[in-house]
């Protein structure tokens, strides 16, 4: 499938300085996922329909009901609230049907679980980040192969976030191979390997500052170190 090519906004979390531009561009389009689901995008017939069979993680729905529209995600849960009902009844009548030397746990069971997992850990708005992310990982790639600019960025920048530079290696295969494959994967491992002793040394730095013998000793760039260690290991977006 051929990927939309959108590099300003790539270019435009790169000038953040931040420790994973991935995550800069993660925590935007959530919000303003959030905000089009509070605004008048939800009442269309096809967004209702899947909402109503996705729903939303506890993540999201927390997110929206901080939204000040308490009103929208009511009517929302409402009616994915019914469609659930329903879809529960189904997977219980089935289990019900199992043959009475089965029981419970018999053969039914297994795929009864898997029917509900459907049902729980679905969420709309994820589904739709996680896209919109695939689609900023594989321009993180294209412009890395096209842009001897965005090279050179990226060969500065402080790296990404573990989760996002998993996303990276992962596409990286796809997308590059031979002899290109290999010079993407050596600049990406120093780019993140070196940015990861930096971070070491200064959450080091910070841990050190707590004893007295430090207390007045200048604090350097590892005041937010346990922040950005924290978004380093497991993403801004936890």
């Amino acid at each position: 499938m051929r990927q939309h090519i959108d590099t300003i906004p790539v270019w435009d979390a790169y000038k953040t300085d931040c420790e994973c531009p991935l995550c800069v561009l993660e925590e935007t389009n959530e919000n303003n996922y959030v905000d089009a689901f509070m605004g008048g995008s939800v009442m269309e017939p096809d967004v209702r329909v899947e909402v109503n069979k996705k729903g939303f993680c506890g993540r999201h729905f927390k997110m929206m009901l901080n939204n000040n529209n308490r009103l929208g995600v009511a009517l929302m849960a409402h009616t994915y609230l019914k469609e659930t009902m329903a879809r529960l009844g189904e997977v219980s009548m089935s289990v019900n049907e199992t043959p009475a030397r089965a029981g419970l746990f018999g053969r039914r069971a297994p795929q009864a679980g898997a029917d509900l997992r459907e049902i729980t850990d679905t969420c709309i708005l994820c589904d739709r980040l996680n896209a919109t992310m695939d689609r900023y990982v594989y321009t993180l790639i294209y412009m890395w192969k096209h842009e001897s600019a965005f090279r050179q960025t990226l060969k500065a920048s402080k790296g990404l976030c573990l989760k996002h530079y998993a996303a990276v290696v992962r596409q990286a295969g796809g997308q590059l191979s031979g002899a290109e494959l290999r010079s993407f994967m050596t600049e990406l491992n120093k780019v993140e390997m070196d940015n990861l002793a930096r971070l070491e040394k200064e959450i080091e730095w910070f841990t050190l500052k707590f004893d007295h013998k430090n207390a007045d000793k200048p604090w350097g760039t590892s005041k937010d170190s346990l922040d950005r260690t924290v978004q380093k290991l497991r993403g801004k977006c936890v």
